[in-house]
């Protein structure tokens, strides 16, 4: 009779606290990580522009101390005007930034100084008026006075408090980047512990599992052996265990009776294992192509990753000497390399939909012009690779016919794509599109590297590389893709191709009110390049 803690059971438990601690430690690494951002959100969100306002407010006032001796000086009335345009301008500026200043949080401190530098200045605006205004009264002498006089005791006064809060909101920075550094650091140690500590619960679950079921079940293994080669005298072990592997043990005392009847069925087992090797072995064909397809995405996402990495590390390095429209250029090309990312994670999401069920599910068609959709296609490319020197030709637009817009522009551009990247020192890509009779045509052509002969016939089927690009990353399956996506608008796609002279691609596509035509893929040599 079978005890409440089965084998069933054991792994269950074990395999339940394995989860529970993975759990446990992955809850722990996402706080230290939430921490971490916190602590570098309050640095970029408050910090960070505080310190560009006062920069920013240290400019505008000396100007405006600059404009006010303009207006002391000018020769004549254009002259004093002009000086009081300045000034106007240079107070709204001002103004501007101490709003934007006053919505920032900040601490009891920093507020003070803030408030006792407005008040300041608000009084040194009220006299550089006066100065001003006795200019343009003709009383040079008397603004003179006052400009060398109170305007410049309160302008040094409001100007001493403005570096005073500066030095206090760039040394509060300061301690806010350390914190940020202490907080990753923090969580690196966080989650290596938590590694470290699933690698040992791990360690305890596989020694268990050895101990409870494999070293068990390989000896009830050999005893098979031994029965497969006729020895009925073995001693079978674990007949006593209530649990499944008893069981078992029980059952090879079963088969030590039957072993005359084994020995007949050997032959039937043998032909079961030989074909448990091939699949194995195709198993493992497929896992060798898989872990090329894992490589060759990890390496074009590390790609926009790095220019990310530059750029935030730039802005970083660079804050106090950044002006307004760098970060805006280094915001643009991150939020560039993050779409080049996006996009990938969508192709790669549509074409394990494509290959993995039925295409046809994912084929959504309808009326649409091929034009927008090759411009689209060849602007991408040349944001992913702007060495690239891509050129259109279109004989006429619109190009109408009935299409998936969304597969089509992933068949295209891995066309363009390719071409580029089997191009070297940035040869030309062209792309050209027209209708032939009822019919609409697409070529993509190349001076690159090539196919070989022996690969043409072959460059449309699944994880299939040509002998000669061994230096080029990829798949397989950018071709395969292609050929399948043209199947689905029941057109035709050809390639032709000389070795070391370049290819061209041209998939031919149904007009919007053409008839149906049965798909065809074809691959052939050109005597010459195209």
């Amino acid at each position: 009779m079978r005890t409440a803690l089965s084998l069933r059971g054991r792994l269950f438990l074990l395999f339940a606290a394995l989860f529970a601690t993975v759990v446990v430690l992955g809850l722990a690494s996402v706080w230290s990580l939430s921490h971490a951002n916190a602590v570098a959100t309050d640095l970029r969100k408050r910090w960070l522009p505080s310190v560009r306002l006062l920069g920013d407010l240290n400019n505008f006032t000396s100007d405006y101390r600059t404009a006010e001796a303009d207006s002391l000086l000018a020769a004549n009335a254009g002259e004093l005007a002009a000086s009081q345009r300045d000034i106007r301008s240079l107070d709204q500026a001002v103004a501007r930034a101490q709003r934007e200043y006053e919505t920032i949080r900040h601490g009891e401190e920093e507020a003070a100084l803030y408030r006792e530098f407005a008040a300041t200045w608000a009084r040194y605006k009220t006299i550089a008026d006066d100065v001003t205004a006795l200019s343009a009264a003709g009383r040079g002498a008397e603004a003179a006075s006052v400009y060398r006089g109170s305007s410049r005791t309160t302008y040094n006064t409001a100007s001493d408090l403005l570096d005073r809060l500066t030095e206090a909101n760039v040394a509060l920075a300061a301690r806010a980047s350390e914190r940020s550094a202490a907080a990753y650091e923090q969580a690196r140690w966080v989650m290596g512990l938590a590694l470290a500590l699933t690698g040992v619960v791990l360690a305890v679950v596989i020694a268990q599992v050895q101990r409870r079921i494999s070293v068990p079940m390989l000896e009830l293994g050999r005893a098979m052996h031994q029965l497969a080669a006729n020895d009925t005298g073995i001693a079978v072990g674990h007949t006593a265990r209530s649990d499944e592997i008893g069981e078992m043990a029980r059952a090879v005392v079963v088969f030590r009776a039957n072993a005359i009847e084994l020995m007949q069925s050997r032959h039937g087992l043998a032909q079961q294992a030989t074909m448990l090797e091939e699949k194995l072995a195709h198993e493992q064909a497929v896992t060798r192509m898989q872990r090329n397809f894992v490589s060759v995405i990890t390496h074009e996402f590390r790609t926009p990753l790095t220019q990310i990495d530059a750029q935030a590390q730039r802005l970083a390095n660079l804050k106090d000497r950044l002006q307004p429209q760098d970060i805006v250029d280094r915001a643009g090309r991150i939020r560039a390399a993050v779409t080049r990312i996006v996009r990938m994670i969508d192709q790669l999401v549509d074409t394990t939909r494509l290959m993995d069920g039925d295409a046809s599910l994912f084929f959504h068609p309808e009326p649409m012009d091929l034009i927008p959709v090759l411009r689209d296609v060849c602007r991408v490319q040349r944001e992913i690779s702007p060495g690239a020197r891509i050129t259109e030709a279109y004989q006429t637009q619109p190009l109408r016919i009935s299409g998936d817009a969304k597969l089509l522009f992933q068949a295209f551009g891995n066309l363009v794509s390719n071409a580029i990247k089997y191009s070297p020192n940035a040869a030309a890509v062209t792309v050209s599109a027209g209708p032939i009779g009822g019919r609409v045509a697409v070529s993509v052509g190349d001076s690159g590297i090539g196919i070989p002969e022996k690969d043409r016939a072959h460059v449309f089927s699944r994880y299939y590389r040509g002998s000669n690009v061994s230096g080029f990353v990829g798949t397989g399956i950018g071709l395969f893709l292609v050929a399948m996506v043209v199947r689905l608008h029941q057109g035709e796609v050809e390639v032709e191709s000389r070795e070391g002279e370049g290819s061209r691609f041209t998939v031919t596509l149904p007009g919007e009110s053409g008839p149906d035509s049965q798909p065809a893929i074809t691959g052939r040599a050109s005597p010459e390049q195209p």
